[in-house]
């Protein structure tokens, strides 16, 4: 058989072929590129950060980018995770809850992600499962390869064709080596063997130990870590180093030699002051027109878009570090153990203090340790306090003790969905006079339930997915408080969870 016949039966899903890759209608193999964004030693590298600090600067250069998370949990979605365990759940527009990484993309690349950009193996099993009772693989024995992979290189080809994407930017979640992210990575590689060369970029995101006892940098761990990459089938062309301190060139010279990777596409991607340095050190490095080269992008750069996009981000980079004053904002909830959990916070705390010249220092406090005796000492260094979301009966009441005192001290106040809805039994209880007011989230019998389920979602049975989730359009009355904050706009398109 020749190799044009070859490929010609790839996508048949039939007894006479071995391969399984469906492709969305019309979709062109090579004209869409892919940059594979792959852990190696330790999970919490920063894969998202680095994925969105590339494509940033991609799209710069007037390029379409698209990001997709795949993630090797068994969960449908993010939905009905501990916070502890994976960090704030992230809702996108069209109600997707998803990881935090989508969080981190959006906000780089100033737009909005759908559930096309985020994936798990319980959706792609799920997909595989419901595909086989629908007799979709016509007599075959569905197995992880091809059929799993099959639909794991259909998800990321849908994204592609869907977006228009001139890059699809694809995280792989975990580490190499993980049972859990394994048929994704042979996906992968199945995909550039069928894009043709020059389609897919592999970047192995790998740590520099420094141990403080040792004094000096060691490569070893990155080296193994790589190999392990390279036993699954697939060769890195960018290797990038998180470090606390700029990666040596004797370190970066030992990972080029071990990797067969070019000491130029070698990326020390060491600790900054703020993530948002991250694009521009990769461009001083010249790690953007690396990737513009091994896949062949050259003729699709808009040099005047970048020029333009690249003035408005030293704009905003320039900025940080230079506030001239500091504020103190509370925030009160129960996963204050884990700062992830109220990442978006954070993040909008840092914006807003860019935007206006100040430092925004978080105070977090865990509303399990308060009550009417301690609030005001706890809170009293406070410039400012937000409650956020959250879910049950724990540290409820801490929460309303932490609104009463911001109302009555007269200390600016943010509640968010949870939070906001305890403000409301709060002002119930404490200025209207309602003894009993609470809410029916943990108190179905309360005497005063002044928040309650919404009535079409009582017949709702499970957790996942049902709640109100994503972009809703939200109507301002004029002469209100809100409308003022939003600059008299009538209307605003507000996320819900």
């Amino acid at each position: 058989m020749s190799s044009e016949e070859m490929l010609a039966r790839i996508g048949q899903s039939q007894e006479e072929t071995e391969f399984y890759t469906p492709m969305p209608p019309g979709y062109r193999a090579g004209r869409h590129k892919y940059v594979v964004v792959v852990g190696t030693v330790m999970s919490g590298l920063g894969k998202g950060i680095f994925a969105s600090s590339l494509a940033k600067l991609l799209k710069d250069k007037g390029l379409v980018v698209a990001p997709i998370k795949m993630e090797g949990y068994l969960n449908i979605d993010s939905g009905t995770l501990n916070p502890y365990r994976h960090g704030e759940v992230f809702v996108l527009d069209d109600g997707m809850e998803t990881d935090m990484d989508l969080g981190t993309y959006e906000r780089m690349l100033d737009q909005d992600l759908s559930a096309l950009n985020f994936t798990t193996n319980g959706q792609i099993l799920s997909a595989v499962l419901r595909k086989e009772r629908e007799g979709g693989y016509l007599g075959r024995d569905v197995q992880v390869i091809p059929h799993v992979t099959g639909e794991v290189k259909l998800k990321l080809r849908e994204l592609a064709a869907r977006s228009n994407a001139d890059v699809v930017f694809v995280e792989v979640g975990g580490t190499v080596g993980d049972y859990e992210n394994a048929f994704y990575l042979e996906a992968c590689r199945q995909l550039a063997y069928e894009e043709g060369e020059g389609s897919v970029c592999f970047v192995a995101l790998t740590y520099v130990l420094e141990p403080g006892t040792l004094g000096e940098q060691k490569s070893k761990a990155a080296q193994l870590g790589i190999k392990r990459l390279m036993e699954a089938g697939m060769m890195p062309n960018i290797v990038a180093c998180r470090a606390a301190s700029p990666v040596t060139d004797k370190i970066r010279q030992k990972i080029s030699m071990y990797t067969n990777v070019p000491m130029r596409r070698v990326f020390s991607m060491h600790d900054l002051e703020s993530i948002y340095l991250v694009a521009e050190s990769m461009r001083d490095a010249g790690l953007d027109r690396e990737v513009l080269t091994l896949l062949d992008l050259h003729d699709r750069v808009d040099q005047r878009h970048e020029d333009e996009a690249r003035e408005k981000w030293r704009r905003f980079v320039e900025r940080i570090g230079k506030a001239d004053r500091s504020i103190t904002i509370g925030v009160t909830g129960k996963y204050t153990a884990l700062r992830d959990s109220y990442a978006s916070i954070i993040k909008a705390g840092e914006h807003c203090g860019v935007a206006l010249g100040v430092n925004v220092n978080f105070k977090w406090i865990d509303t399990t340790t308060i009550d009417r005796s301690n609030v005001a000492r706890r809170l009293a260094d406070c410039d400012g306090i937000i409650v956020p979301g959250g879910f049950g009966s724990r540290g409820a009441e801490g929460k309303i003790e932490c609104i009463r005192h911001a109302r009555e001290a007269r200390v600016p106040f943010l509640g968010i969905c949870f939070g906001f809805q305890m403000a409301v039994i709060e002002f119930a209880r404490n200025v209207a006079g309602i003894e009993g007011a609470s809410s029916t989230e943990f108190d179905r019998n309360c005497p005063e339930p002044v928040i309650d389920i919404l009535p079409e979602q009582k017949k709702i049975e499970g957790l996942g997915g049902n709640m109100r989730l994503g972009g809703k359009d939200v109507l301002l009355r004029p002469g209100t408080f809100a409308h003022r904050l939003f600059g008299g706009a009538s209307r605003v398109r507000m996320r819900l969870r």
